[in-house]
């Protein structure tokens, strides 16, 4: 099993998964001709979103590893993406387990779930970092971040996790920082829950690019989007 992101192990372990041919040359392909990014990680603080859907979530992985998700895309079951079956393609997401009160980002690049009372199918990295693998399932809130957008000329931002607890939040931008350089952690809220943000900022694509594939080789989940 894969340790949070939080655990010492966490990139250890991840390190010595190896995602299906196909995928990592579509991967790499999408890291050098175009970075996504999301409004919804723009700057210190997050504008208003839409109210929280809330519901079952369930996840879904090895048995579609490698496969082409609905917008194309190959899934990778170690990415933070998700299935939902109205969203438009590149939604970003804030899930909340409303059992454990642990939060994700997800980008929606698929559709479903297709079981009765279930309102979104998350990656296996997303329901690890929820803590949801052996349940299953679990009750969520969504909240709509904004959709991705092509970047400008500026800076730009690589968000590598969200935590509920600062502490974590605080673990995790120290590790960082010991291979990567300086990252930082920026504070929002949103519907009463605070969430803190471990990030690096890059002043170029090429910059960004480099990190973010750093980061992405070495395991963690990235988000790329553009500064204030």
């Amino acid at each position: 099993m894969i340790p949070l992101a939080s655990d010492s192990g966490y990139d250890q372990v991840v390190k010595k998964m190896k995602p299906t041919r196909r995928w990592t040359q579509a991967r790499s392909a999408a890291l050098v001709l175009a970075l996504v990014f999301s409004s919804a990680c723009a700057g210190g603080r997050l504008g208003a979103r839409t109210s929280g859907q809330t519901g079952i979530a369930s996840w879904y992985g090895a048995d579609f590893h490698g496969r082409q998700t609905s917008n194309r895309e190959i899934y990778n079951m170690y990415d933070m993406t998700a299935a939902h079956p109205t969203l438009p393609f590149g939604t970003r997401v804030m899930v909340t387990n409303l059992d454990n009160g642990r939060a994700a980002e997800v980008r929606i690049n698929d559709r479903g779930p297709f079981m009765k009372n279930r309102i979104l199918d998350l990656s296996y990295a997303a329901a690890r970092l929820l803590n949801m693998v052996g349940s299953g399932t679990a009750p969520v809130r969504l909240e709509i971040l904004g959709a991705a957008l092509r970047a400008a000329e500026g800076r730009y931002i690589i968000q590598v996790g969200s935590f509920v607890d600062e502490e974590n939040a605080r673990e995790l931008k120290g590790r960082l920082g010991k291979k990567y350089g300086k990252a930082f952690i920026s504070a929002t809220s949103l519907s009463g829950q605070n969430y803190y943000r471990v990030r690096f900022r890059a002043d170029e694509p090429s910059e960004t690019e480099r990190l973010a594939a750093r980061l992405f080789a070495d395991g963690f989940p990235i988000l790329i989007c553009k500064a204030d």
